[in-house]
């Protein structure tokens, strides 16, 4: 014990005293941010987790103050602590040796330059009576560290499977995948992500291209999912004092939208050149009370050319749009967001929290059903830890969806990249109940089990004209529905290194066509599906 206390005040010595760099654990990694949650939930350590993914020294930092509170966390929960710390003592300790260090394919370290490479690899099965599919892949990791501010990451991942899961229509979590080739029949796709960051004691500025998820959620958050593909973007924070924290992106979209206008012969072809597509979005974060924040910003969409104006970070960009376009009409202009998040564990191992994600609301014909345009998304949930069980996190969350809220009439601005949306996974005119619980055991055991009932309305036209959009119902005429019973088992055998099983008990059912295009075909109807899997790195 003398030692593992040791080990904590030297890792807070070294935050007091050094400056920061900064790399991502990237969003998949489940397994540190569930267990960061739930430290946060027992008001052990504060945590801003509408904002991911963190990076490797903030979760470090959060593992050392986590550390001072070693007597008040259960045994498992001791244990588990000192698994992650095998790798994130990497940040919290100055040299390489001295400490029980994960199995890395190469790691150095010295006082100017750290380097971490490691390789990535899996296979995931699934069978159920409709057939079987498999996901395979292959690739490396790698980050390093540069004198006092400069973090480098970056990760290669080449993916293979036998059917496509993973269209732009489907109405699922699995991250987005653009395929080589014909898509349906499955094939080939791969993801690079990474960035270089300048990181000082307060804050951070980095290129990167990766995913992020903005939005409070336990089962996909309704502002920024993280499910597109990776997409490049300037990221800055900004953490001055412990109630504030700033948060901005601008983004460089795919907008799979020809140019007709700059593509040119090429050859024996014509050279395509896509319609040019960004995103600008803030997000401030003030905590008036500890244990509680509330978050609130705004984004716009935008194409065609690149506007300085956005690189602002601060700025409301509707307004800036305003002024840039207030000659023209709708067809003109952008295409612009807000939203807001509020987060409360003020009561010990409570978690609630509520979302909302506006496009469009018109004020004046709010009450009014033929006239209205309320373009909006909100989320509601709580969860706890610790309720009776030990080691344990009740979920329950509702979801609905608006018609019209992530899409628009001008289809170079819309809410998407690379045709995935950006916004919540069920899309507009859609609803969805999750109800889910969390358990660890033992020590890198990790259960999951929930039932999800979601259903999507009709798939209603925008065009932007003519009082299109206006006082379209909500779920009037339910066109897909699926109900899930779902459990999941994943143990970690080392750090970054799992084994994971499930069986999903679902039925997806609705108008044929609406499943067609919702639903891959292994998994349409009813079906009791087995997965199983293996995997190393993320």
């Amino acid at each position: 014990m003398i030692k593992k206390y040791f080990l904590l005040l030297t890792g807070i010595l070294i935050f007091r005293f050094s400056t920061a760099q900064d790399v991502f654990q990237h969003i998949s990694n489940t397994n540190i941010y569930d267990f960061l949650d739930e430290l946060s939930n027992q008001q052990m350590i504060t945590i801003n987790t509408a904002i991911k993914p963190y990076s490797r020294q903030l979760i470090a930092q959060k593992l050392a103050e986590a550390f001072a509170h070693i007597d008040k966390l259960t045994k498992n929960e001791q244990k588990q602590l000192d698994f992650f710390l095998k790798d994130y003592n990497k940040e919290l300790l100055p040299g390489k040796t001295g400490y029980k260090k994960r199995l890395d394919l190469f790691y150095y370290k010295d006082t100017l330059f750290t380097f971490s490479i490691n390789p990535i690899v899996g296979y995931e099965y699934w069978k159920n009576e409709n057939g079987s599919a498999y996901h395979r892949w292959v690739g490396a990791e790698a980050f390093a560290y540069a004198g006092k501010h400069l973090g480098i990451y970056a990760s290669l991942r080449d993916n293979h499977e036998n059917q496509a899961l993973e269209l732009p229509p489907y109405l699922t979590q699995r991250p987005a995948a653009v395929y080589k080739g014909s898509a349906l029949a499955g094939g080939d796709y791969s993801e690079a992500r990474g960035g270089i960051v300048y990181s000082w004691k307060w804050g951070h500025v980095g290129l990167v291209k990766d995913h992020f998820t903005w939005g409070t959620n336990y089962n996909g958050s309704n502002i920024f999912s993280g499910r597109t593909p990776s997409f490049a973007h300037i990221k800055l924070n900004i953490k001055p004092v412990s109630w504030f924290d700033f948060n901005y992106i601008h983004g460089f979209l795919v907008s799979d939208i020809l140019d007709t206008g700059r593509s040119y012969p090429a050859g024996a072809a014509e050279r395509q050149v896509l319609v040019p597509k960004y995103l600008a979005a803030n997000m401030f974060t003030i905590t008036p009370f500890k244990n509680f924040n509330f978050s609130f910003g705004n984004s716009i969409v935008y194409s065609d050319e690149f506007q300085l104006a956005y690189l602002v970070p601060i700025y409301f960009f509707k307004s800036v749009d305003h002024t840039q376009t207030n000659t023209g009409g709708n067809f003109l202009g952008q295409n612009a967001q807000f939203y807001f998040d509020i987060s409360s564990r003020q009561i010990k191992y409570v978690h609630l929290y509520l979302t909302f994600f506006v496009d469009e609301v018109a004020f004046g014909n709010v009450w009014d059903e033929d006239k209205q345009s309320n373009f909006f998304s909100g989320k509601i949930g709580a969860a706890i830890t610790h309720p009776f069980i030990p080691n344990t996190t009740f979920m329950a969350e509702y979801t609905r969806t608006n018609p019209i809220t992530y899409k628009h009439f001008v289809i170079t601005t819309t809410f998407e990249s690379n045709g995935f949306n950006m916004g919540h996974y069920l899309r507009d005119n859609a609803q969805e109940i999750f109800l889910g619980i969390r358990c660890r055991p033992i020590p890198r055991l990790y259960l999951n089990a929930s039932i999800t009932a979601a259903k999507a309305g009709e798939n209603y036209p925008y065009l932007g004209t003519g009082g299109s959009g206006k006082g379209l119902p909500f779920l009037s005429d339910v066109k897909w529905q699926n109900n899930c019973v779902s459990f999941k088992a994943k143990f970690e055998v080392i750090n970054d290194g799992f084994v994971f099983a499930g069986i999903d008990y679902g039925k997806i059912t609705g108008d044929s066509a609406y499943v067609e295009t919702y639903t891959p075909a292994l998994f349409r109807g009813k079906t009791t599906t087995l997965s199983a899997g293996i995997n190393i790195g993320f």
